[in-house]
């Protein structure tokens, strides 16, 4: 079976190297005075604390739980009528979404790629965000770059044309580049010794796909959502007006840092601003029909609540092995699972500790940061924007309030000023449920 064989890669070999990294952290936190690496990690993040994690967790969780049987329900009566009695393991849970999503939507997601010419994404992108932000983006020709296919932009503020910021954009994939798509910043905004802003630079590296006579190619969903990603992380680099480079930009909390991007993707699922980035390849003066636009935004939120226990788990398992000492690795996972999985255990003869790469590297103790940064997205979407996508008073508030102030105080009394409440999961978990099968 291919689940058991791919769940049982390098197992014994690399628990051995898991456990090893973990007891080297937890040495190195308790070096700098902290009971375990968890408290280290997550000190210098929005959510302070592990206690503070584990609860967020199970709050999201337990939220989400009755939603999560239903949908596991209905998986297990497809399979059901499909194959009859057998049970249904961890194993069925990819195929049998997918052959749901098959049935219950009408997307052809190669077909909605001829909607999406790099060219027309990038124009909608650029007038969603002056739109929002106040910004505009005006192409510097002739401008001296390291490839033909970089292109640098000058970004002005809409109304009174002062130069805010520089984004140069590498879309295109090619031989020796960085195999990425991130933010990457140049230069952050500063104040100079003589009291004059620095101006912030960004660098967007992506890597679409030309045609073969080498003109821009289409782009798949999947891409767009991510392009716009980053375009949130562009326009926070810009906006950010910190005092000092060490906290400007992107360089700010961890947790909060993944907020403004989050945020943007939002808009790829709105019918007003789906209609803005696509176009018939062959004609783009025709955009996606709304029927199509319509089922997007359902299709997002399909088996959402199974689909974010199986995170949960990991982040639940990630905080725990760096929160305490000799920690069965393999025993833990096997009692993480059908705790948080409804009652599904690992498939017999796996052991997922051994290939689950973001504890190893990257987001060890952290692995829950990309939840949070949803659920505060979420939030922030769902109070100012969700009635009113093209809301110009909340887009200008939230560049001046969270964007520019990000680093400079604490993220949670940033959001708070924005909201005018303290953030909250509510919205998060309410639309996981407003589209249900």
């Amino acid at each position: 079976m291919v689940s058991r064989a791919y769940g049982n890669q390098c197992g014994e070999i690399n628990v051995f190297i898991l456990e090893s990294l973990v007891q080297q952290r937890h040495k190195y936190a308790r070096l700098l005075g902290y009971s375990c690496y968890a408290e280290y990690a997550i000190d210098v993040r929005m959510a302070k604390t592990p206690k503070k994690v584990f609860e967020f967790l199970k709050d999201i969780s337990t939220s989400l739980t009755d939603l999560a049987m239903k949908e596991l329900n209905i998986l297990k009566d497809l399979k059901k009528k499909e194959e009859g009695e057998f049970p249904f393991g961890i194993e069925d849970l990819l195929y049998y979404v997918k052959r749901v999503e098959e049935q219950g939507y009408d997307l052809d997601f190669g077909e909605i790629k001829q909607y999406f010419p790099i060219s027309v994404v990038l124009s909608g992108i650029f007038k969603i965000i002056q739109d929002l932000f106040g910004l505009r983006f005006e192409k510097i020709a002739g401008a001296d770059v390291w490839h033909c296919d970089v292109c640098v932009f000058s970004v002005l503020d809409l109304g009174s044309s002062e130069l805010l910021g520089y984004c140069y954009f590498d879309l295109f994939s090619r031989e020796g580049k960085y195999g990425h798509t991130c933010v990457l910043a140049l230069q952050n905004s500063a104040l100079t010794s003589n009291g004059a802003q620095q101006i912030p630079v960004a660098l967007l590296i992506s890597q679409c796909q030309k045609d073969a006579d080498g003109s821009s190619g289409l782009l798949r969903f999947s891409e767009v959502v991510s392009l716009f990603h980053e375009f949130g992380h562009v326009v926070q680099q810009i906006c950010n007006r910190a005092s000092f480079t060490r906290i400007s930009g992107l360089c700010v909390d961890p947790d909060f840092v993944e907020i403004p991007a989050q945020l943007l993707e939002n808009w790829c699922y709105e019918s007003y601003s789906l209609k803005l980035i696509s176009g018939f390849y062959q004609d783009i003066t025709k955009p996606l029909k709304d029927d199509i636009c319509k089922s997007i935004k359902r299709w997002r939120t399909s088996f959402s609540a199974l689909k974010l226990k199986q995170d949960i788990l990991c982040c639940l398992f990630d905080q725990i092995i760096h929160s305490a000492d000799n920690i069965d690795i393999q025993e833990l996972f096997k009692h993480l699972h059908p705790m948080e999985m409804l009652g599904l255990p690992i498939l017999e003869g796996t052991n997922p500790a051994s290939y689950f790469p973001s504890t190893v590297i990257g987001y060890e103790a952290a692995c829950y940061s990309r939840i949070w940064s949803e659920v505060f997205a979420a939030d922030i979407f769902t109070s100012k924007f969700c009635n009113d996508v093209s809301n110009q008073q909340a887009g200008r508030q939230f560049r001046n309030k969270v964007l520019a102030s990000a680093g400079v105080k604490d993220p949670i009394d940033v959001l708070s000023d924005f909201l005018g409440r303290e953030p909250s999961i509510q919205a998060y978990i309410e639309n996981k449920v407003k589209y249900v099968l």
